[in-house]
């Protein structure tokens, strides 16, 4: 059973966390949106999902509470559970300011994406891979990981070396991803700034950072296994996605049969670039041309 997730946490002296309100399948308990900073001005990670009031009210409490405004609103990337709030937050911000210009309170940002579909009327400027802001009491710096999907941007704050992961690391289980080539990548840049804690986009935070993303990467390759040794077991077969995931994935709840063949089939694509597997009217089979060494 998941965690329970309060709606309003103070982790640390400069870290507020204020859950989306939107729980599900896909999103956990919900989004995680983070408030970042000490003084009166701040940042705001993420904006959970449009039309959820529960949330716009609890962050409306936080900000009224604690005295602030925002600074920055910072976008992990285009999935409706991140910028979905956007516009409502910024509507709060426009009653709270008596109908000001946003841009002289609060500047929108969020990494471009080939056909970003953004807010109307909304101002967004384009983060760049090493961007750092610094509102008081937080300095954070803008790290590309590509893979979720091809916006996606993780924030490190330097002052606790703490790493906001977005969806590229998620508190409970694993995430989906547009491009695993470009996810395992990214997987590994994170383990690089070697962090002490990982606040993620959904579940709780996570303390054991290193291990964590150890996980996620031999999770992927234990996969790709999986997938070789159905498909080498078994080669004057074709398999779809759903026969695979069907074989591979035990108990697996039928709302993620979906997003497991989504996951399957960025393996089938990278093995099938690396020529370990055939496709052939949407089915797949090994590739006996390809001498594949299984490991322990």
């Amino acid at each position: 059973m998941a965690a329970v997730i309060p709606a309003v946490t103070r982790i640390s002296s400069r870290i507020i966390r204020v859950l989306g309100c939107n729980p599900g399948s896909m999103t956990l308990q919900g989004t995680n949106t983070y408030i970042v900073g000490t003084g009166k001005r701040r940042i705001l990670i993420d904006t959970g999902d449009s039309d959820v009031p529960q949330y716009i009210n609890h962050l409306r409490s936080v900000l009224n509470y604690e005295g602030i405004d925002l600074a920055h609103i910072f976008i992990s990337h285009w999935h409706h559970d991140h910028i979905g709030g956007l516009t409502d937050i910024l509507e709060e911000i426009r009653e709270k300011n008596n109908n000001c210009s946003i841009l002289e309170h609060c500047q929108v940002w969020k990494f471009p994406r080939a056909q970003d579909d953004l807010p109307k009327n909304v101002a967004v400027e384009h983060l760049k891979d090493g961007q750092e802001f610094s509102v008081e009491g937080a300095t954070v710096r803008v790290v590309h990981t590509p893979g979720h999907t091809e916006d996606h941007i993780i924030l490190h704050l330097l002052e606790d070396n703490a790493v906001f992961s977005g969806d590229c690391i998620l508190g409970e289980g694993t995430a989906v991803f547009e491009d695993l080539y470009d996810y395992m990548n990214s997987l590994q840049n994170i383990a690089n700034i070697q962090p002490n804690v990982i606040y993620p986009g959904h579940g709780n935070v996570i303390h054991n950072p290193l291990e964590k993303i150890q996980f996620y990467i031999s999770h992927r390759i234990e996969r790709e296994q999986q997938i070789m040794d159905v498909l080498s077991n078994n080669r004057k077969q074709y398999f779809s996605e759903h026969d695979l995931v069907k074989i591979i994935y035990v108990d697996i709840s039928e709302k993620l049969v979906k997003a497991a063949e989504g996951n399957v089939n960025h393996h089938l694509l990278k093995l099938l670039k690396e020529e370990k597997v055939k496709k052939e009217n949407s089915l797949w089979q090994y590739n006996d041309k390809n001498i594949y060494i299984k490991t322990c």
